[in-house]
């Protein structure tokens, strides 16, 4: 399981910690003097740029990264002088029977080495794929706390939920697990054809003959490989999504007796992606299966070279006229030459998996959405004009002060909530465009359905603000929460998990409290409607306490709320008008 931060579990944290410092422009690498254009000597096209979410991946891997190719490095230093300190030993031993204690020695000393580095480069590896996942999975929390809400729910659940717990995940294996497979495939077998050409040049020929054809090979399967990761990918979405609305209308489809017939839909998905899954493996496996055999005969086409020359039977330039433990020595350094070229064939199918995420979590990363203009928006005074509510008609064009108080006010069922929820951004309007003053600090929501932590009073009160104990306890006071009847305990009064210990009134009157202590616009959904005469009093000072800082949008159907607003938005059937109170 990947180690969560601490800031990827609060929505609060994502919030303080925005991604825009990690992303580039979406598909663009930035150079050096940080402009989004194709950077010279990069490996990319410009008809093939690179996702962001590649991009952010390698730039939270780079360091660790190197470090850990440092590691491997000096494990295969360590792996060949075990190669030679072997040779030496066993030729010694088979041509005058005595033990070479040089050679004992260092074959000691590198096998301790290659086996300490190996641990300590698995153990590297894996905390560096995990930081490289959480890295990504903050961004995404830290993209869907400030996307607005009606963006959101546009998202394919199935790219969300896939993209939070499966593409992380593969991305980091791409940028760390592969990455450092693909740096040793390139310098691994070049110093090992060197420790042989040392011996026989010849000899180290031959290998290095052997590299372009498993070079062929891997650009031969690897668009196959690729374009089985991307249906994988696609398929794990269609799952996801499918399987996120059965659980949500699941009530329904038990009412209507429609289980099997889901079961089998489900059914049906699974295999889809289970077929994925065997067909990228399967490639892969075919993949290292070909490599096997590459390397065992040009394996094998060494020792009948060396045989024969050992026996005298041909003079083979290199192969002939060696010393045993020279012969030995080739022989043990030929698997090691293609080592690194299996390594990679194992984690071939995880760069298509990777490449496949990037391109599954541009909904995270695309700055597309960061730059348009929101739907819905002006840029002009605050306040909204030709704005059309959904199922609710037309409101009059009016201005927002920048503080003050403003009441809705209208029948029920006349558009009151719909347009609180329009200027909140829950909901997108119909028509017409609206803008509200500070749009660049968060908005507070009160209304009988607020989340309430579990925890204690003085906590649930202090949730997403860093107010003090002094002003928590103020705010308390104001709203009467800390010395209710009904609630004893003051600020330690218990909170149980989803607030079931309190009522609508009291929930309201926590929110009410939650919002003196946060700045920004506030919007407060029929405010006094569970409340006693005592406490709507409270709740309607302390609404009319916190306007005078900044705006506070109430819908309500109380009168004496409405009557201390600095604006009334009057809605009905056929006409919206605004007036001094």
């Amino acid at each position: 399981m990947t180690r969560r931060s601490p800031r990827a579990r609060s929505g609060r944290a994502a919030l303080e910690h925005r991604p825009e410092r990690w992303l580039p422009a979406f598909g663009k690498r930035r150079c050096k003097n940080n402009s989004l254009e194709h950077c010279p000597g990069s490996d990319i096209r410009d008809d093939a740029l690179e996702p962001a979410a590649l991009i952010l991946a390698r730039g939270a891997a780079r360091a660790g990264l190197s470090r850990l190719h440092g590691l491997q490095v000096l494990r295969c230093v360590a792996t060949l002088g075990l190669a030679v300190a072997l040779a030496r030993l066993a030729g010694a031993l088979i041509e005058t029977g005595g033990l070479d204690g040089l050679a004992l020695g260092l074959a000691g000393a590198c096998l301790l080495a290659g086996a300490g580095l190996g641990s300590l480069i698995e153990a590297r590896g894996a905390a560096l794929e995990a930081e490289v996942a959480v890295a990504l999975i903050d961004a995404a929390e830290a993209r869907l706390a400030v996307m607005p809400a009606r963006a959101a729910a546009d998202l394919p659940r199935g790219a969300v939920i896939a993209g939070l717990q499966r593409h992380p995940g593969a991305l980091a294996r791409l940028v760390v697990g592969h990455a450092a497979a693909r740096r040793m495939m390139g310098l691994g077998p070049v110093l090992t054809a060197g420790v042989v050409a040392v011996v026989s040049w010849q000899a180290a020929l031959a290998l290095l003959l052997a590299t372009p054809v498993m070079i062929v090979f891997f650009a031969l399967v690897g668009g196959l490989i690729r374009d089985r990761a991307t249906a994988q990918e696609a398929a794990l979405g269609r799952l996801a999504t499918q399987f996120a609305d059965r659980v949500r209308t699941l009530p329904t489809i038990l009412a209507a007796h429609g289980l099997p017939r889901e079961t089998a839909k489900l059914d049906r998905r699974l295999q889809a992606y289970a077929d994925g899954t065997m067909g990228v493996l399967a490639v892969a496996f075919l993949n290292a299966g070909v490599l096997d055999f590459f390397a065992s005969l040009a394996i094998a086409i060494l020792a009948v070279f060396l045989g024969l020359g050992h026996l005298g039977l041909a003079e083979i330039p290199g192969f002939a006229h060696l010393a045993l433990w020279q012969s030995l020595l080739i022989l043990l350094l030929a698997p090691e030459y293609f080592l690194p070229f299996r390594r990679y064939a194992e984690l071939y199918h995880a760069k298509a998996e990777g490449e496949a995420a990037a391109e599954a979590l541009a909904w995270v990363f695309s700055e597309e959405a960061e730059t348009r203009p929101e739907r819905g928006v002006v840029s002009a005074a605050p306040g909204a004009r030709g704005l059309v509510l959904p199922h609710a008609g037309s409101v009059a064009d009016f201005d927002l002060p920048e503080t003050g108080l403003v009441a809705v006010t209208g029948p029920s069922g006349a558009g009151k909530s719909t347009l609180l929820r329009v200027l909140a951004g829950v909901e997108a309007p119909l028509a017409g465009a609206f803008r509200l003053p500070a749009p660049g600090l968060p908005a507070t929501w009160v209304s009988l359905d607020t989340p309430i932590p579990a925890g204690t009073l003085a906590a649930a009160i202090a949730d997403g603000t860093t107010a003090t104990p002094e002003a928590v306890a103020a705010a308390a006071a104001s709203l009467g929460l800390s010395d209710d009847p009904h609630w004893p305990g003051g600020l330690d009064a218990p909170v149980r998990a989803g607030a079931e210990n309190l009522s609508g009134g009291q929930r309201v009157r926590v929110a009410v409290a939650r919002l003196l202590l946060r700045p920004g616009t506030a919007f407060c959904d029929e405010p006094t409607a569970k409340l006693d005469p005592a406490n709507a009093a409270r709740v309607r000072q302390a609404l009319a306490c916190a306007a005078r800082t900044r705006l506070v949008i109430v819908a309500t159907h109380d009168p004496a709320l409405a009557a201390l607003a600095d604006r009334r938005i009057a809605i009905d059937a056929t006409l919206s008008e605004r007036q001094a109170a």
